[in-house]
């Protein structure tokens, strides 16, 4: 049992003193002893030397502060809760920094939605005004900060700030029927998009998405709670191949008060994954076939007038970025996989390529802004190799490549707005993160605002097993891999083996960076005496397109093989014990372990499954077809590749866990799973957390949950 090894200790000796250490315990990891320092998000002003901040403070208050870029040092206080007599849970600055919203309650919807009580707060008069008398969702500033826009009972409202009017945009709204200008599940799950509305620059138009729900088929799951009677929860959920919302873009004027629905001229079902105005007022939206290998650009004129810009196809898919950048003259950059890398374009304003900008056998993985100013780009990519990340700027005509990050490892940046200054963010899985200011014309470093250094300290009191950072070729193909191993490990002995995995399309597990809660984990388990083995299989990322997307129509196929031919590469090594091999997985790594299990049982003696999706047909439109097509297209791809389909092959010992009331990967695959199992007259184990979403949390969840999978780990491995 982990609490009776909690102060199991070894001795290292350095410089003749014997220093005591302790392994890792999983109450240890959830109880925050391994926490990192961080910096807390902060917004930059447009002079780019200044920055605000939200600060929770030792009286309990929350203060909104502005921070020299330069220095670091608190340059004044914006505004406070006690001076509003209201919490501040967050906050949002209109373009000409004179007002903000201030969210000062927010109860979640699904992943990234909310519903949330707001003011607005003028920073001259110093006065405050509620937005409106109820939660309201995804409110706005319009450009001009003359309006804000909000979503209510599923219709567009926008309050008028010159004469205090509010103004209701829709009336046909109605829960699990109709939504305008906010997004549906699937939507805000699947293209990471919660508000569905814009403002034109010169706050004269509003455009919104509507979604149709009447004909998606609804899902419910119970909320247990600690009353009398569970009660249920329904909402609509398009699972592959069934009904998505109709959605429609629509136009409304503001002086005229009238709504417009825009003609697109379609004819078979389509997504509306990105909206977005230009400079000029041209509005731009992204559609997709339901397929998604074709994305549609459109522009809507004045008039509503829509026409195709251009279309990008791919015999896969074409993925959804947030990377679109108008500039002044109407053209914009835009990021692509045409090449088979990701990839910065130059385009005209009418939509035709002038140029590609970034090129090589390399991905640029975060696009972070153009400097009109200097007419330089700044974006984050993968020349120091796939697992490591670095940061660059390079001139709108692709000369003059600057590498602005110092160090190889995972860097990230956030700029200042005028590009000034950006904050760089540096881990590596031997260097938990720092954080340094830095010039962004040259990467020099202005001042080190934040180290780990006292992390570093305390784990010379603990084991943590290092990441050894391997490539293994297997199926004919050079995987990433890491391994963990004992820190007395002994190449004479024979070890058991636990190999983590997620294996989702375009993911990566294998990375140069700091640990995670699962990495000390892992080390605790090294040190117990196994080898962690973590394999990146084909259809992971950032090894260009055509390995990313060659498990297209099957999911689960090729990466599966490739995870149980790693394992017998592994059990062949001399120090490993090929009959004591074992795989997890949460989610998608879920899926991946219980078909490894299965379709690998001579391999894997031992998986544990959390969250798994156990047959695509149970999964949500978007996701599943953008890499699966429809189950009534390819049945083969989704039943052969479904561990549901295989439990009569298991062999070894499966533990299946899942948390109740996840709105995501639903309870039902693991139920599913289950009936399955018993009329296979399989035995297994399993554990069900009741009222738990997708992250299975709260309270001692997952110290229990982590718990539960160290005794499996130990009784069958």
């Amino acid at each position: 049992m982990i609490k009776n090894i909690a102060f199991l200790l070894t001795f290292l000796l350095v410089g003749g003193n014997a220093i005591a250490q302790q392994n890792i315990t999983v109450e240890d990891i959830y109880t925050g002893t391994f926490s990192t320092k961080g910096l807390q998000s902060l917004n930059s002003l447009k002079n780019g030397t200044e920055y605000l901040v939200l600060n929770y403070n030792a009286d309990r208050s929350q203060t909104v502060d502005k921070y020299s870029y330069e220095t670091g040092e608190k340059i004044a206080t914006l505004v406070s809760s006690n001076d509003l007599n209201l919490p501040i849970r967050n906050y949002i600055l209109s373009e000409d920094e004179q007002q903000m919203l201030i969210v000062s309650q927010r109860i979640p919807i699904f992943r990234r939605s909310a519903n949330s009580m707001v003011h607005i707060y003028n920073l001259n008069t110093k006065t405050l005004t509620p937005l409106s008398e109820n939660l309201v969702r995804s409110a706005s500033f319009s450009p001009d900060g003359k309006k804000v826009g909000y979503v209510f009972e599923n219709n567009l409202y926008y309050k008028d700030l010159t004469n205090g009017e509010t103004v209701q945009v829709t009336d046909d709204g109605v829960t699990n029927q109709l939504i305008n200008g906010v997004t549906d599940w699937v939507y805000e799950e699947e293209f990471s998009l919660v508000r569905a509305y814009e403002f034109s620059p010169d706050g004269k138009q509003i455009a919104f998405i509507s979604f149709d729900e009447t004909e998606v088929p609804e899902f419910s799951m119970d909320v247990y709670g600690t009353g009398l009677y569970q009660r249920p929860y329904v909402f609509k959920y398009p699972k592959a191949g069934e009904n998505n919302s109709v959605v429609a873009l629509n136009v409304y004027d503001v002086a005229s008060k009238t709504r417009k629905e825009i003609d697109l001229d379609r004819d078979g079902e389509f997504y509306i994954a990105r909206i977005n105005y230009s400079p000029n007022g041209k509005l731009a939206a992204q559609v997709l076939n339901r397929y998604q290998n074709e994305l549609d650009f459109y522009y809507v004129d004045q008039q509503g007038n829509a026409s195709i810009a251009f279309t990008e196809k791919d015999d896969a898919y074409v993925d959804v970025t947030d990377d679109l950048t108008f500039l002044d003259d109407g053209s914009f950059l835009w990021t692509s996989e045409k090449d088979n890398w990701r990839h910065i374009y130059l385009y005209d304003a009418d939509g035709k390529e002038k140029s590609q900008i970034t090129s090589g056998d390399w991905d640029v993985t975060s696009y972070y802004g153009y400097d009109p100013k200097s007419k330089r780009i700044y974006y984050q990519s993968t020349e120091d190799g796939s697992i490591n990340r670095g940061i660059y700027s390079i001139s709108l005509k692709a000369k003059g490549k600057k590498k602005l990050s110092s160090k190889i490892g995972s860097n990230s940046a956030s700029f200042s707005d005028n590009f000034t200054y950006f904050i760089n963010t540096y881990s590596s899985a031997n260097r938990p993160p720092v954080y340094t200011l830095n010039q962004a014309k040259d990467g020099k470093q202005v001042r080190e605002i934040q180290n780990n250094n006292d992390l570093l300290v305390k784990l010379e009191d603990y084991q943590l097993s290092p990441k050894e950072f391997s490539t293994i070729n297997v199926n004919g193909n050079d995987l990433n891999m890491y391994m963990m191993k004992p820190l007395d490990f002994d190449p004479a002995k024979k070890y058991p083996v636990l190999m983590f995995q997620y294996s989702g399309p375009g993911s990566q597990s294998v990375s140069n960076s700091w640990y995670g809660s699962n990495d000390y984990w892992h080390s605790m388990l090294a040190n117990e005496g196994y080898i962690i083995a973590c394999v990146d299989p084909r259809g992971t990322g950032y090894k260009g397109a055509d390995f990313k997307k060659m498990t297209q129509k099957e999911l689960g196929k090729y990466e599966v093989e490739d995870q149980i031919q790693a394992a017998r590469q592994l059990g062949a090594m001399d120090y490993i014990d090929a009959d004591r091999i074992g795989i997890w997985g949460w989610s998608y790594g879920g899926f991946m372990s219980s078909n490894c299990i299965l379709k690998g049982n001579d391999v894997f003696s031992t998986a544990i499954a959390v969250a798994p999706v156990t047959n695509w047909r149970y999964y949500d439109t978007i996701y599943t077809e953008r890499y699966m097509t429809t189950p009534q297209e390819n049945s083969t791809g989704y039943d052969e590749n479904s561990p549901i389909n295989h439990v009569d092959k298991l062999k070894g010992n499966y533990l299946l866990v899942h948390g109740s009331a996840d709105d995501n990967v639903h309870v039902q695959n693991t139920m599913q799973m289950i009936e399955a199992l018993v009329q296979a007259n399989k035995q297994f184990d399993w554990a069900i957390y009741p009222d738990k979403n997708h992250g299975i949390y709260g309270g001692n969840t997952r110290i229990h949950l982590y718990n539960k999978m160290t005794n499996f780990i130990k009784e069958n491995l």
